[in-house]
C-alpha cells in the first residue's frame, strides 16, 4: 500500500516528468543550429536569471553552511553535468534512442537515494527497477550494433544519468529544508559563474545562429527544463519516498519517443516501442512496492540527577 502522502508526491513528480519529456527532442532540435556547449551552458544561464529574480523578489534567506555544499552537488549534477553531456550526445544519436538510454535514471536515482538517505526498498522493488534498467541497456546496446559495442554517445548519456541521479537524490532531500523551487534556484545561481564563462567561450568559438524554431526550443530548455519543471519534480521527491517516487520517471522515455516521432519525424522502430513499453510497465510495478520501515533508533535514557533525601 502507498503511504498517505505518496500519491501527492507521485502526481507532482508526474507533472515534472511531463515537462522533462520534451527536453531530449527540443535539445535535438536545437543542436541542429546551435553548438552543444552553448545549449548546455546557455540554458543554465537563462534559468539562473529567472531564478535570481525569483529569489530576490521573495527575499529568500541565504543557504547556510552544509546546505551550500549540498547545493554544489545538486548544481554539478543537474545544472552542469546532465545538460552538457546530453547536448553533446544528441549531436550524433536520435532523440528516441537517447530517451530510452536515459530510462536508466530512475534506477540510478533510487540507488543514490538508498546510499544517501535511509530509504530501504524491498527486494521486489529492486527486481522491477533492475528489469527496467536492463531493458534500457539492452536497447542501447542492440541499437549500437550489439552488446559490448556501445557508441560514445551512449557513454555520454550514461554519464548524464549518473550526474542527474546524484543531483536528484540530494536535491530531493534538500528540498525538504529549503523548498522545491528554492533548491533548484539556489543551485542555478551557484553554478551561474561557471556557466556564464562556458557560454562566453561557446559564443567566441561559434557565434549562435539559429532558426526561430531552434531558438524556441532553446527557450523551452532554459525556462521549463532547467527551471519550472524542477518546481514540481523536487516537490514530488521531497514528499517521497525518493527511491519510489523517482520510478515515475520511467514513463518519460515513452512520452519522449512520442514527441520525437511527432515533432522531429523520427521513425519508431519495434525495438524502440518494446523498450519503452517494458520500462513503463516496470515503473507501474515499482511505485506499488512498499518500502521497508526505517530502522528505529534506540532510545537514549538520560540518567536522573540524584536528589538529596528529605528528612
Amino acid at each position: 500500500m502507498l503511504s498517505p502522502s505518496q500519491p501527492s508526491g507521485l502526481w507532482w513528480a508526474l507533472l515534472g516528468v511531463a515537462a522533462f519529456s520534451f527536453t531530449v527532442p527540443f535539445t535535438k532540435a536545437a543542436v541542429a543550429g546551435l553548438s552543444p556547449l552553448f545549449i548546455g551552458s546557455g540554458r543554465a544561464v537563462l534559468a539562473a536569471v529567472l531564478a535570481g529574480f525569483a529569489l530576490a523578489l521573495t527575499r529568500q534567506r541565504l543557504p547556510r553552511g552544509a546546505q551550500c555544499v549540498r547545493l554544489a552537488v545538486v548544481a554539478a549534477g543537474v545544472v552542469v553535468g546532465f545538460p552538457l553531456l546530453t547536448s553533446f550526445a544528441l549531436t550524433s544519436t536520435p532523440a528516441s534512442h537517447g530517451a530510452v538510454v536515459i530510462a536508466l535514471l530512475p534506477a540510478a536515482t533510487a540507488t543514490a537515494a538508498v546510499l544517501r538517505g535511509r530509504e530501504r526498498p524491498r527486494l521486489a522493488f529492486w527486481l522491477v527497477t533492475g528489469a527496467g534498467a536492463l531493458a534500457a541497456i539492452g536497447f542501447a546496446s542492440l541499437q549500437s550494433g550489439g552488446f559490448g559495442l556501445l557508441h560514445w554517445a551512449d557513454v555520454l548519456l550514461l554519464g548524464a544519468v549518473v550526474a542527474a541521479a546524484v543531483g536528484y537524490a540530494e536535491g530531493g532531500l534538500l528540498a525538504r529544508e529549503l523548498g522545491s523551487w528554492q533548491t533548484v534556484s539556489w543551485a542555478l545561481v551557484l553554478a551561474s559563474p561557471l556557466m556564464v564563462v562556458l557560454t562566453a567561450v561557446s559564443v567566441t568559438q561559434q557565434p549562435p545562429s539559429a532558426t526561430p524554431v531552434q531558438w524556441l526550443a532553446f527557450a523551452y530548455l532554459g525556462v521549463v527544463s532547467m527551471f519550472l519543471g524542477f518546481f514540481a519534480w523536487y516537490r514530488g521527491l521531497a514528499i517521497g519516498p525518493i527511491a519510489q517516487v523517482s520510478q515515475i520517471q520511467l514513463v518519460q522515455p515513452v512520452l519522449t519517443i512520442c514527441w520525437a516521432g511527432l515533432l522531429l519525424g523520427e521513425t519508431l522502430t519495434w525495438s524502440t516501442v518494446v523498450g519503452g513499453l517494458a520500462v513503463i510497465l516496470c515503473a507501474g510495478a515499482a511505485v506499488r512496492v512498499r518500502l521497508k520501515p526505517a530502522p528505529e533508533q534506540p532510545a537514549v535514557h538520560t540518567p536522573r540527577t540524584l536528589q538529596p533525601a528529605k528528612d
